[in-house]
């Protein structure tokens, strides 16, 4: 198992890494993250993708949800961000192996969102909330793939704000903008186990 697009696989192995750990998943920091908080949840069992869950998943995704709201409490809401101020997906088509549950504040500010793809894919339907994927699979028995022009236009989408309507000339100005709606808030990365 070599490359990039495998370092959550191996990353998740490494118990420094492991914010929360169960029998199902476990709980990790984004090595590189988009926002403020930016948590990722990965099941042990190796499944890649949303189009690889089935019914008999859905056990493990509310595990994974459980999970996600714990870790948003601890390290978000404990530290001052509004529990409202988070969202939990999955993005349509993942650069990395293994599915993983995005637990990330809406403020975006981060130094490691860099382009204007790492923002539409949290801010377009590149992003598939948890309660969209739980219902696609309760209702169809399995999350459909989307079209791969679809995809691909929706990382294209013009930049428009998430907390307003402004609508930046570039990415820099998108990035000073969102900087401007942070409140201050603190964090933290120590340990906890359930």
């Amino acid at each position: 198992m070599a490359g990039f697009s495998y370092g959550l696989v191996r990353d998740m192995k490494k118990p420094v890494n492991q914010l929360i750990c169960t029998e199902l998943a476990v709980v990790m920091k984004d090595i590189y993250p988009k926002a403020k908080f930016h948590y990722l949840v990965l099941p042990w069992e190796d499944i890649d993708t949303v189009y690889q869950l089935s019914l008999e998943n859905l056990p493990l995704l509310h595990e994974m949800h459980f999970l996600g709201s714990t870790v948003i409490q601890k390290f978000g809401v404990q530290q001052g961000m509004k529990e409202d101020c988070f969202q939990m997906g999955f993005h349509m088509k993942p650069s990395m192996h293994r599915l993983h549950l995005h637990c990330i504040s809406t403020d975006f500010v981060s130094e490691s969102l860099k382009y204007k793809e790492h923002w539409n894919s949290f801010v377009t339907d590149f992003f598939m909330p948890f309660e969209s994927i739980v219902q696609e699979l309760q209702e169809k028995g399995r999350i459909e793939k989307r079209p791969e022009q679809y995809v691909i236009d929706l990382l294209k989408t013009q930049l428009v704000c998430n907390q307003c309507n402004y609508h930046p000339k570039s990415f820099p100005d998108l990035k000073r903008h969102l900087a401007n709606h942070l409140s201050s808030t603190g964090s933290g990365t120590e340990a906890i186990s359930l």
